[in-house]
């Protein structure tokens, strides 16, 4: 480590000064610059956002408990559905990793003092909580009655609800998102260590660096689309309506090919997490780190060729068909790269089943579950039976709710104490993330059986013969909560009651790991210099945990 930095500031018991010790004022944190504040900012809006969409949730597996409509009207079904889908997909599930982890890991992953844009990084957050505040509005007037999708002419004409008040809403957080993803592609380029070359990046930050690109490619393209559908239902522009000359299938178009390459905004992060685990809890470098990073740019570029294969029903060209078909079964390629590559590396290692490794186990068991039935759904002759089911629906949440979420959770364990300073109790952790996994799995395993014999989803009546795979599904959903609840329980008392953390208590390897828990202001006494290469778990003369302590010892000493 270089020493070239002045002294950062004390506070008044001689401690180093850090992001959580410094402006305890309200104001200080509304108007932050520190990327690590921001970051905290915005796990507080999606934990929120977590609740509300979870409550939805509840709602909706309590009104499919019998198979009348006895609790809730059509209408009102409707409408939780949709507030659901639009608060967990755009609100939690695209913006979680990349800007809760990424925000706050990330710069610190490569040597930075912050991201290259402050200002527009916390301009991301204000946009984002605009159309959050946008969203809810919309819930207290009287909600969206849509679906997620805002499939039109219905979202655009018919839909006697406050379509055009959501549509704005998801409108601002898209650009939240554009903001970001500049942020942290200009951050990845201009701000690494000296040293820190490109192949010797965490996984992590190769995961960010994708993901970044989807958003500033792709989500232009539903924030002009989801526009069009604003301006159709306010003035009656023909886009997308046939009565006005337009077309609706034009919209599934535009929309998909930014929301399947959304997929991938919200899982590809996750992979990077799991790779940060699983190459410290089995003490070894991820097997093939060249072929994992390139995986997620192959990931990132093929996204934006399969979006029409959520079309094949809607009479789109056999062969054109054929074509995103075969394309989806390619893209499962680089995915299979990541899955096969982490158990190569767990092969041999020494394996250490921390709560953070409980998690990234679980990941991978629930994500190739939905990774393999999305084969099922690409593959022509099988979607159109299954197209609409609840197949599609334990699909979808194996991949974003079983993969993306199982994946945040883990990483949020894995940097929580270097977050705030804290240790969680462990034997909580544990047991929260196998209430969590079983929870999920008698949740939506069942789904899987009635999408296959036909029970098409988002109806609020269904046929007698169903509702044992309900039941079982409402009991999975009230165990899959007390894993939730518990996990946020011991979070909020590690807070206050929580051991203090040292500054590296997994003995991992990276730059994060180097300095004091919680971060000085500039995560940084002085320039680190990077010397070695990513992961070094099998070269303990290149990084040991012994100097990794005394490292930051030194930089605790340097600024008292």
């Amino acid at each position: 480590m270089s020493t070239t930095a002045a002294q950062p500031a004390t506070n008044g018991h001689g401690e180093p000064e850090n992001y959580l010790n410094i402006g305890y004022g309200f104001k200080s944190w509304l108007f932050t610059l520190d990327h690590k504040r921001i970051g905290i900012l915005y796990l507080v809006c999606i934990t929120a956002v977590f609740l509300v969409g979870g409550f939805f949730a509840s709602a909706i597996r309590a009104e499919l408990m019998t198979p009348q409509g006895d609790l809730v009207e059509a209408e009102t079904y409707n409408k939780l559905f949709t507030l659901h889908g639009v608060l967990m997909i755009f609100f939690f599930l695209i913006p979680s990793v990349p800007a809760v982890l990424g925000n706050f890991v990330m710069p610190i992953m490569i040597g930075a003092r912050d991201v290259a844009f402050p200002r527009l990084n916390l301009l991301s957050w204000y946009m984002y909580v605009s159309g959050l505040v946008l969203a809810l509005v919309s819930m207290v007037l009287g909600g969206v009655d849509t679906g997620w999708t805002f499939y039109t002419p219905y979202s655009s004409t018919y839909a006697n609800s406050y379509v055009a008040l959501v549509v704005f809403g998801v409108f601002l957080n898209g650009f939240s998102s554009i903001l970001t993803g500049v942020n942290f592609i200009v951050t990845v380029h201009k701000m690494r260590a000296p040293g820190m070359t490109w192949f010797r990046l965490p996984l992590f930050v190769w995961a960010q660096y994708a993901t970044s690109l989807i958003m500033v490619l792709g989500t232009p393209v539903v924030a002009i689309t989801l526009l069009l559908v604003g301006l159709e239902r306010l003035f009656h522009i023909g886009i997308f309506d046939p009565r006005y000359g337009g077309d609706p299938i034009l919209f599934q178009h535009m929309f998909w090919f930014y929301s399947h390459p959304a997929v991938y905004i919200m899982i590809l992060p996750g992979f990077g997490i799991i790779s940060e685990i699983i190459a410290c809890f089995s003490r070894k470098a991820i097997f093939g780190y060249s072929f994992v990073a390139f995986s997620s740019l192959a990931i990132a570029v093929l996204g934006f060729l399969v979006w029409g294969h959520h079309m094949f029903t809607t009479g789109q060209s056999m062969y054109a068909s054929m074509v995103f078909s075969f394309i989806t079964f390619f893209i499962a390629v680089p995915t299979a790269v990541k899955v096969f590559n982490w158990t190569a590396t767990l092969y041999k290692g020494s394996i250490s089943m921390d709560s953070p490794m409980l998690y990234a186990m679980g990941f991978m068991g629930l994500f190739l579950i939905g990774g393999l039935t999305g084969l099922f759904l690409s593959t022509l002759g099988v979607d159109i039976h299954l197209q609409d089911t609840y197949f599609v629906v334990a699909h979808f949440h194996y991949v974003m709710v079983g993969g993306m979420v199982m994946a945040f959770l883990g990483g949020l364990h894995f940097w929580w104490p270097k977050i705030t300073g804290r240790m969680y109790p462990e034997a909580l952790a544990k047991v929260s993330a196998v209430l969590v996994f079983t929870g999920f799995n008698l949740t939506f395993f069942p789904q899987f059986i009635m999408g296959y014999l036909g029970m098409p989803r988002r109806y609020y009546t269904y046929p007698p013969e169903f509702q044992i795979y309900h039941i079982m599904s409402t009991a999975g959903a009230t165990v899959l909560g007390l894993g939730y609840g518990l996990l946020i329980t011991y979070f909020i008392w590690s807070l206050y009651k929580g051991p203090k953390a040292p500054a590296n208590p997994w003995a991992a390897k990276g730059l994060e790991w180097m300095i004091p828990s919680p971060p000085i202001l500039s995560n940084f006494a002085s320039t680190p210099v990077v010397t070695w290469e990513a992961y070094p778990y099998e070269q303990p003369d290149e990084l040991p945990a012994d100097q990794q302590q005394t490292d930051v010892k030194k930089q605790e000493e340097h600024l008292v």
